[in-house]
């Protein structure tokens, strides 16, 4: 079945308006129809519409269920906003289909974007979730200095992706422990800067490869991501 968004339907069980428009005009769905209603938060809602209205479609609900996540620990990643923002928003989906927790866009030295909009982001990643058959939503940070999220990054497992040979570094998957949070740091084309992984190594990050191909930063971002979660299957 078709799953529709609405954040806050246990509150106000109304579809949004873009959710409405899908469900009465494209979908042609009326009144007594069911509707499959997920928020974001890990629940799904069975309803059925009241009312077939295309901006505001009123739902009742009729029972719901839980579907959290299916890892247990969190995945946090990291990665410098790409200059085309097409390959930032084909990563976002990617991601969510794939599997994260968060998703957190960061600002440093040598980034070739100092600004990024989320919204359209957090509408790709909607759609994802529901194409994906999840959910829950992941979180999207604002655009973050790389410093802070350094410093403010508390999980067990932590990880910078670092092209120079400068500082020794193993691969990924040869570090990784299942079971146990993580948040993996991607750096823009250009790479973190000396200072920034001096930071980062001063606040627990291991420095670590993908490898012996040089990625696209959106590439490297999507491999670091799909390496956990198949380390975490296996």
């Amino acid at each position: 079945m078709i799953q529709f968004y609405a954040p806050d339907i246990a509150v106000t069980p109304v579809l949004p308006e873009g959710e409405s428009h899908h469900c009465v005009k494209v979908l042609r769905r009326q009144p007594g129809d069911p509707v499959e209603v997920i928020d974001g938060k890990g629940r799904v809602y069975s309803c059925r519409l009241l009312e077939a209205h295309s901006k505001h479609a009123q739902v009742e609900i009729l029972s719901y269920r839980e579907q959290p996540l299916p890892w247990h620990f969190t995945l946090t990643i990291g990665v410098a906003p790409t200059k085309h923002l097409d390959r930032m928003e084909w990563l976002t989906e990617k991601l969510t289909e794939i599997g994260i927790n968060r998703l957190i866009p960061l600002r440093g030295d040598r980034s070739e974007r100092k600004e990024l909009k989320t919204e359209r982001l957090e509408k790709i990643a909607v759609s994802a979730m529901k194409q994906s058959l999840k959910a829950v939503m992941p979180k999207i940070d604002e655009m973050t200095p790389i410093s802070r999220v350094i410093a403010e990054t508390t999980a067990s497992q932590r990880f910078i992706c670092y092209c120079s040979d400068e500082v020794e570094r193993h691969l990924l998957s040869r570090e990784l422990r299942s079971g146990t949070d993580v948040c993996i740091l991607i750096g823009p084309e250009g790479d973190f800067s000396p200072e920034e992984v001096k930071l980062a190594l001063q606040n627990g990050f291991i420095p670590v490869s993908l490898g012996d191909t040089r990625l696209r930063t959106e590439t490297a971002a999507l491999y670091a991501a799909s390496t956990v979660q198949i380390i975490n299957q296996l």
